[in-house]
């Protein structure tokens, strides 16, 4: 089967399947939300912050706060983009029909990473300009210095949770598995390593973390970190293509 046939074939399974139309809803609607309530919130105690907290005020990176909730559910649409197939046993029939696995495996996570990164800079503009209108006065702009880069490169971070989440599905194969590791991995662990003095540094390598240094716009005081906003952008590439890799070794290795 030609390249293009199997990428057509992969679009039509993204969009056939509803779970996967719902998470990507679910992106959008969590994140814009919870940003918009937090942006709000964060007006109102404004004025009550001291110096160092004014100083350390972002209001870009303020109107991302539901980004947290909203990668959770881009986690679960990279998760059953790949393993739906494994738990269906539908695998079966696709690689009879694209015996070429590589071509199989990157078809499916380039069309689905291109609509996470499509869903992800439609829901981090919308975020920034919604999350600006509730902050009011205290509001950035979109040509500010950063803000664009932050905004944009929102985007690309979401799409690259995406992504890391397929190369794991692809090496796990099963959606529950996948789903158990990946949601204490970004939601506890990374938490954990990343407000534990003793384990602080080992945290900022993480990709979660590394890879939201793009959406931040104001440096807190007294932050070391060793890499910038691309930089940490760069290190979260690395986690992808590692996980990615090893889903297509493994995938090339073992039978359906």
């Amino acid at each position: 089967m030609a390249t293009t046939q199997v990428v057509r074939s992969e679009w039509t399974k993204i969009r056939s399947v509803a779970s996967t139309v719902w998470t990507l809803s679910l992106v959008v609607v969590v994140t814009v939300a919870l940003g918009m309530l937090i942006s709000a919130l964060s007006k109102n105690e404004f004025d009550s912050m001291g110096a160092q907290q004014r100083a350390e005020f972002d209001p870009t990176f303020i109107s991302f706060a539901g980004m947290s909730l909203g990668q959770l559910a881009m986690i679960v649409f990279g998760v059953l983009v790949v393993s739906n197939e494994y738990s269906t046993g539908m695998i079966r029939t696709s690689l009879a029909a694209v015996p070429q696995r590589g071509s199989f495996l990157f078809s499916k996570i380039a069309v689905a990473s291109v609509l996470a990164l499509l869903v992800g800079l439609v829901t981090t503009f919308a975020a920034f300009f919604l999350g600006q209108a509730m902050l009011g006065e205290h509001r950035a702009e979109i040509g500010d210095p950063g803000v664009l880069r932050a905004v944009f490169g929102g985007g690309l971070y979401m799409a690259l949770i995406a992504m890391f989440s397929m190369g794991v599905a692809a090496m796990l194969r099963s959606p529950m598995l996948s789903l158990g590791i990946l949601m204490p991995f970004f939601f506890l662990i990374s938490n954990i390593l990343g407000n534990v003095d003793a384990t602080k540094k080992v945290g900022r390598f993480l990709p979660d973390q590394a890879g939201s240094k793009i959406m931040q716009v104001v440096t807190p005081i007294g932050d070391d970190t060793p890499y910038g906003p691309w930089g940490g952008l760069g290190i979260m590439g690395l986690w992808v293509l590692a996980a990615l890799v090893g889903g297509y070794v493994l995938l090339k290795k073992r039978d359906a």
